[in-house]
């Protein structure tokens, strides 16, 4: 009697169920979490108002609390010059608050639903980042109506150039609080730390005051800071 043997299955290989190399940029996937995190943001309008209101305190507090006291800087009012800095504040708090949706992301199993697609996991990196550096210059533009109340004039190409450069400034920001986030499991651990480098890291960038005559060691944290150098390019 004769045996027969049945041939073994051949694999599906085609190009949906094979797993994209680590390489690979998949532009679709990167677009889908861009949009979701600007989806949020619409959705979350509290958030704009949250960050429009303490825009507004900073400004009016510092600005005209301490225009009196200090006096004109570099030819600008005190309210002049620390208006790019409340631009800078928006934007690392937007941009570290954005990267928390990480956090959230991975308690409720998006990240698992991300990590098990067949595409990349820088994916979910550059996508995060895109859409925290968007949503940040979208806080930011709206400070912007604001200007007048500050004595500053805008021309389109300040406005353009303020964009672009808000936009740089948000995407280090942004990048930095996702790479925090990859290591961060709890949402207690994250806000620590959060606070931790936000403080410093807009405190000694310039943006409340001027860094003309500051000690040599203050110099070199400000020199150091990434921040620094965005709150210079909006100014």
């Amino acid at each position: 009697m004769l045996k027969t043997t049945q041939p073994a299955p051949v694999p599906d290989i085609s190009p949906e169920n094979r797993s994209a190399p680590a390489f690979f940029i998949d532009p679709e996937g990167i677009a889908m979490i861009w949009r979701r995190d600007m989806v949020r943001l619409w959705r979350q309008r509290t958030r704009l108002l949250g960050a429009v209101a303490r825009a507004l305190v900073w400004l009016f507090a510092l600005g005209f609390g301490l225009r009196g006291s200090l006096g004109s800087i570099a030819g600008f009012s005190y309210v002049q010059f620390v208006f790019p800095g409340v631009i800078a504040m928006t934007v690392i708090f937007s941009g570290l608050q954005s990267a928390i949706s990480i956090v959230y992301d991975r308690e409720f199993g998006f990240l698992k639903e991300v990590q098990v697609a067949p595409t990349p996991r820088s994916t979910l990196a550059i996508g995060k980042c895109l859409g925290g550096a968007s949503s940040s210059t979208v806080q930011a533009l709206i400070i912007l109506i604001f200007a007048p109340f500050a004595s500053v004039t805008l021309t389109p190409l300040n406005v353009l150039a303020t964009i672009v450069v808000t936009f740089v400034t948000a995407l280090a920001i942004c990048s930095l609080g996702v790479v925090i986030a990859m290591w961060i499991t709890d949402f207690e651990n994250f806000g620590t730390i959060q606070n931790f480098i936000t403080l410093p890291l807009y405190m000694f960038s310039g943006a409340i005051f001027p860094t003309r005559q500051v000690p040599p060691w203050l110099h070199t944290l400000l020199l150091l800071n990434p921040l620094s150098y965005g709150v210079n390019a909006i100014r």
